[in-house]
């Protein structure tokens, strides 16, 4: 039955009018219905460390985080969230003002803009985004201005590759009286760019000089290749009080239906974001963040093993991709490839992508949806790697049809 309205005012709040259902959920349910091989959503199609499951396992078992955890997340989790950031980084957090676990990434970035950003005020963001982004900036009522990094190819110790760029000069134009705070990610999905220690010292130079918060997405901050080294922008002078970093225990350890993520800041900050989390979720994942406090503290040799299996996986797609006659920017960092359709004679990424399951049994995520100019993302194409090597191989043999 129709809902009964008094108006021809549309159902859906304005400020989300332009979100529909996410391209995930479309392209993961065509994987699906056509029994394709799923390299859009990046999900791992196998678990992480047996001893973490098992830790979620013996916390339920011994009924700890089966009723409500405390709101700012479990003593043990926010402790080691501290320790991590202390051994990886030299960042000195309070576990009790300075933490705050959140169900997930994606709701420490609502909570986040939520809690920072009100009408009229704008939000920079580097372009390409993850989708969540735009729409918790037009949550908040926030104006967001995109910042687009741009292909380009770079050489080094003799070789070259192609990868995208930010153009600091364009992100110092693009801040403005109104500008409330740069969101910025690093390593960057779906680009997979890793901003260098020089870029984010500008960055960090320009936030200082404009007075701004600075929120920085660091979920792919364990996944970093060729040589490239993960920056926190909080360990940058002038930035310890003023950026709110975003973590994660899908990425880093392969659960990421357990969804625990968390936020670190000085305590203003975090007070200020806990102030709009515990409307949201209040608290969520209760045994899980038991575990996660136990996976933050394995060896430096569980990340060294997990980022060497994944640019063996990298690695392996890349070469498929460009076998199959994809242009391919070679991803610094994260698990996915964005690759260029143009030398497939293709240029449109939805009917590209809406099209390969029938043509290749694949699925890909057009990079346009994560664009607010859309023509600059027409002809890219973005592809997972965290799946089964043997997934992997099955998938550029289907991909190889495209090259004849």
């Amino acid at each position: 039955m129709a809902p009964m309205t008094s108006s021809a005012r549309p159902l859906l709040n304005r400020r989300l009018a332009e979100f529909g259902t996410t391209i995930f959920a479309e392209m993961s349910a065509l994987a699906a219905s056509t029994g394709s091989i799923n390299l859009g959503q990046g999900f791992p199609d196998t678990d992480g460390p047996e001893e973490i499951r098992e830790a979620a396992v013996r916390a339920l078992r011994d009924g700890r985080g089966n009723q409500y955890p405390p709101g700012p997340g479990v003593p043990e989790l926010r402790t080691a969230v501290a320790a991590h950031q202390e051994r990886r980084y030299g960042l000195s957090f309070d576990p009790d003002t300075e933490v705050l676990v959140t169900a997930g990434a994606t709701e420490a970035i609502a909570a986040t803009l939520l809690a920072l950003v009100e009408p009229g005020d704008e939000v920079v963001a580097l372009e390409p985004y993850y989708d969540s982004y735009a729409a918790c900036v037009a949550m908040a009522g926030g104006t967001r201005v995109p910042v687009t990094l741009r292909p380009h190819e770079e050489t080094r110790d003799g070789v070259t590759r192609r990868r995208f760029r930010l153009d600091l000069d364009e992100l110092r134009d693009a801040v403005t009286d109104r500008t409330r705070l740069l969101l910025i990610n690093t390593p960057h999905n779906p680009t997979g760019t890793v901003l260098t220690r020089a870029e984010l010292t500008e960055i960090a130079a320009l936030a200082v000089e404009r007075d701004l918060l600075v929120v920085t997405d660091e979920v792919y901050e364990h996944l970093v290749f060729d040589g490239a080294e993960h920056v926190p922008l909080a360990t940058l002078p002038g930035m310890r009080g003023r950026t709110v970093t975003i973590g994660s225990a899908g990425k880093s350890y392969s659960f990421t239906g357990w969804k625990v993520g968390w936020v670190t800041a000085a305590p203003a900050l975090v007070s200020a974001v806990r102030a709009a989390k515990q409307f949201l979720t209040y608290v969520a994942s209760g045994p899980f963040q038991y575990a996660v406090a136990e996976a933050l503290a394995l060896p430096d040799t569980y990340f060294e093993a997990f980022g060497a299996d994944m640019l063996a996986k990298r690695n392996l797609l890349v070469a498929g991709l460009a076998k199959a006659g994809f242009g391919v920017f070679e991803p610094a960092g994260t698990y996915f490839v964005t690759t260029d359709i143009r030398p497939l004679g293709e240029s449109d990424g939805f009917a590209f992508c809406r099209a390969l399951p029938e043509r290749a049994g694949v699925v890909a995520i057009p990079n346009a949806v994560f664009y607010d100019h859309r023509e600059a993302g027409a002809p890219f194409v973005r592809f997972a790697f965290c799946k089964r090597a043997s997934v992997l191989e099955e998938a550029v043999e289907r991909l190889g049809t495209l090259a004849g």
